[in-house]
């Protein structure tokens, strides 16, 4: 979906380049005086100032009519108010601007925020020439906060190309054009602030273009533009209380996410079947790796892709599909765009020993699980109170015949190990790399610790498994 580079595009390459020392040169010859000598520098910089400037607003030209705005349906009436007709009560007028979208496709397909579109079905997109449509929503992810809207109209509409995003650098510059505050057709300049944003807590998968290209609310779902005019995210949010932050969904991820939106409505992803953490400073020492040198599995989920081919709690996932982990968000999203039915080279330490396991993926599915409370049965060194989960225990908290291992019941804050990261209702499975299944078995794990040493211990709170660290407290 990438244009080839013609020679006036080489040119706006060349323009970027040669920005920033005009720049220089033209504020050190104003600071010097007014020399003849320096008057043909001078005049030569401001031309290529003004030749940059031309590029920006050619840009501008052309992406404007793109850019739609979108927002609710309206309802009127089919015939005039009069005193012997009852008439249909209009909907008040939508707010101007209620967010943008970008028409990729001649066909009208828009792309656009799951958040603009919200659930509605039919939306009113309105073009820069004032004309103005009813677009079906034809899907919508709220994993990654896109949508795609479908208008019909009679000839060629005006579209903007996707780029390429993972040639995006820091420092690039970026064209932010959308509607904000009702504003319609606003353009702002800035620069590719930073790439592979984690961790925003905006949608369950995180990858985002963050710009100081200024963005505000209504600018939600137009488009982030290189100096090609191509399309390398979709804007979609901004930090409120900051100014010069924005974030924009990558325009590669935007491609995989809405070609299965368009040809099916919905979006399928791949799904591993395990629970994960990252690898703090006191687990890579449990586990004899460096820090940060994969992502931990805390659980395998019986039946799915992991469990059937060997993968354990205690792996550490190095890579997948030759593409390194920097982080679980980065496990997650890898997985998920692999799509179900997949084969998958997963790379893993296990005892320190390096393995490559293949791995056909299944489909990503949602379930819901909660722990519960038991009456104290034990108590230990440790400072734990655990008890067994009888067979009404794990009804209540709807857990897996897998689900195996005892239920704190109370932590004791005058004991001699820290136990802070442990909360009433988890489930202690492993101690020490030893299953626990019962009180017994913990009780007789616990025996074997030393009051010096920090202890390993594997978790489940509600659906999530995690490894942690307990540390004597005078350590």
């Amino acid at each position: 979906m990438i244009p080839n580079t013609s020679p006036s595009e080489q040119n706006n390459g060349r323009f970027r380049a040669l920005f920033l020392l005009p720049i220089f040169f033209v504020l050190t010859v104003l600071g010097s005086g007014n020399s003849p000598a320096l008057g043909s520098d001078l005049d030569q910089a401001l031309k290529t100032l003004d030749q940059f400037q031309m590029v920006i607003s050619d840009i501008a030209a052309k992406a404007k009519p793109a850019v739609v705005n979108i927002s609710p349906a309206q309802i009127t009436s089919k015939s005039s108010k009069s005193e012997d007709q009852p008439y249909e009560k209009r909907k008040p007028e939508p707010p101007s601007g209620s967010g943008s979208g970008v028409i990729v496709d001649k066909k009208g397909y828009i792309f656009t925020n799951q958040h603009v579109v919200s659930d509605a079905k039919e939306v009113e997109v309105r073009l820069s020439d004032k004309r103005k449509f009813i677009g079906k929503v034809i899907g919508r992810d709220p994993d990654t906060d896109l949508a795609v809207v479908k208008i019909e109209a009679s000839g060629d509409l005006p579209t903007l190309p996707l780029g390429d995003s993972s040639k995006v650098k820091v420092g690039q510059w970026a064209i932010a054009v959308g509607n904000p505050f009702g504003l319609e057709g606003t353009v702002t300049l800035g620069i590719i602030s930073a790439t592979g944003r984690e961790s925003v807590n905006l949608s369950r998968y995180e990858d985002f273009i963050q710009t100081d290209a200024s963005i505000n609310p209504g600018n939600s779902g137009g488009p982030l533009l290189n100096l090609r005019g191509e399309v390398i995210g979709i804007n979609t949010a901004i930090i409120n209380f900051a100014q010069g932050i924005g974030f924009a969904i990558p325009s590669n991820m935007v491609h995989e996410v809405t070609a299965q939106l368009i040809a099916s409505g919905k979006v399928s992803r791949g799904w591993l079947g395990i629970s994960i953490q990252e690898i703090s400073t006191d687990l890579a020492e449990k586990f004899n790796i460096k820090e940060g040198e994969g992502i931990l599995i805390s659980e395998v989920f019986e039946g799915d892709p992991a469990a059937k081919a060997g993968l354990k709690p205690g792996d550490i996932i190095t890579r997948i599909n030759g593409q390194t982990l920097t982080s679980p968000s980065s496990l997650s999203r890898i997985i998920a765009s692999l799509g179900p039915n997949k084969k998958t080279e997963v790379i893993i330490i296990r005892d320190g020993k390096t393995k490559t396991i293949p791995i056909i993926l299944s489909e990503r599915k949602d379930e819901a699980r909660q722990a519960s409370y038991q009456k104290p049965a034990s108590d230990n060194i440790l400072g734990i109170t655990v008890s067994d989960i009888t067979p009404e225990v794990r009804e209540k908290s709807k857990l897996k015949t897998s689900d195996k291992g005892v239920m704190v019941s109370k932590l004791d804050p005058e004991g001699k190990f820290d136990t802070d990261q442990l909360k009433e209702g988890d489930i202690i499975k492993e101690i020490e790399h030893t299953k626990v299944e019962s009180v017994a078995e913990f009780d007789e794990a616990v025996k074997k610790l030393k009051e010096t040493d920090s202890i390993l211990v594997l978790a489940q709170r509600e659906t999530r498994h995690f490894f942690l660290t307990l540390k004597p407290k005078d350590k």
